[in-house]
């Protein structure tokens, strides 16, 4: 059972809707790995180091800044950096009520999971429906852990999910890239939506899709355990190159499109199952010979 991080209420209108936060994500899932001494197998411990007095330091000598300046920084106090901090009044404060459409998923930070806390079904339920009837995510404020965050209430599956997001300072804008002056012929944007189409879907199903690397990883850390030495195998990576365009799209077109995973293991599993008929290993011309000497006899 999924714990609840934190408590909070949603406002809206004269309305308010008691919540409970969960994670939408599992941490428990993200491989990650310890830091070791290398002779004696025990984990490492960081230590704070002051380089212009040589000497290692404790956390009381630590004190925070803002480097405003190369080299230069103004301190700030824990009481000074509590006057800076957002009071967390745990409302989720909802200022307007926008197209889905009109949010770019670049804005899109982590996201939580919202259910109702005691008392508060029915109202969550009305809000979850009337998101979903209008087609809107309601866009609103949320000031917890001393921060502000700017969040949109969106529905899914019956419920609500709180989608935190950047501020427009935190995203980098696209005219900071070298994105070129190519122009683009009428007949290679023809094929490249007609490629586009061959590989169209109505849906997304994520379930279709894992995360080879976390597998593979897995078998190779299992491995590890039971004491199997690992080899390297890495093969370098052909270098890109430069290829025709139209080419390249004339052959993607030709190329027979493959089936997705879903739709080949259900075709394995209709019908009768066919066994192919088991290879005949290559034999060398001695063994043709061999072989022929005997059918003779």
């Amino acid at each position: 059972m999924p714990r609840a991080f934190a408590s909070g209420q949603i406002a809206f209108g004269l309305v308010s809707i008691p919540v409970k936060l969960f994670s939408a994500t599992e941490a428990s899932e993200k491989i990650s790995f310890n830091m070791l001494h290398k002779d004696c197998g025990n984990r490492v411990q960081q230590q704070l180091f002051c380089p212009k007095d040589e000497r290692t330091i404790s956390r009381e000598e630590v004190v925070k800044g803002y480097e405003f300046s190369k080299g230069q920084y103004v301190l700030f106090s824990e009481e000074e950096l509590k006057m800076i901090e957002e009071k967390s009044t745990q409302t989720i404060e909802i200022s307007e009520f926008l197209p889905k459409e009109a949010i770019d998923p670049i804005y899109f930070a982590k996201a939580n999971y919202m259910a109702p806390d005691k008392g508060g079904e029915r109202a969550y339920s009305l809000l979850a429906k009337a998101l979903e009837q209008t087609g809107r995510w309601a866009l609103a404020k949320y000031a917890a852990r001393g921060k502000q965050y700017l969040v949109i209430l969106r529905p899914l599956e019956n419920g609500i999910v709180m989608q935190q997001l950047f501020y427009p300072n935190e995203i980098r804008s696209m005219a900071e890239l070298d994105l070129g002056e190519a122009i683009v012929k009428d007949n290679e944007l023809k094929m490249a939506v007609q490629l586009a189409e061959m590989g169209a879907a109505d849906e997304f199903h994520p379930e279709n899709y894992r995360d080879e690397v976390a597998e593979r990883t897995r078998a190779l850390i299992q491995r590890k355990i039971d004491g199997e030495e690992i080899m390297s195998n890495l093969v370098e990576e052909p270098k890109a190159q430069v290829i025709d365009l139209m080419e390249a799209l004339k052959a993607s077109l030709a190329k027979p499109r493959a089936k997705s995973s879903a739709s080949s293991s259900s075709a394995k599993t209709s019908g009768p199952t066919r066994i192919a008929p088991k290879a005949e290993p290559k034999r060398t011309p001695a063994q043709k010979v061999a072989k022929a000497g005997s059918r003779s006899r």
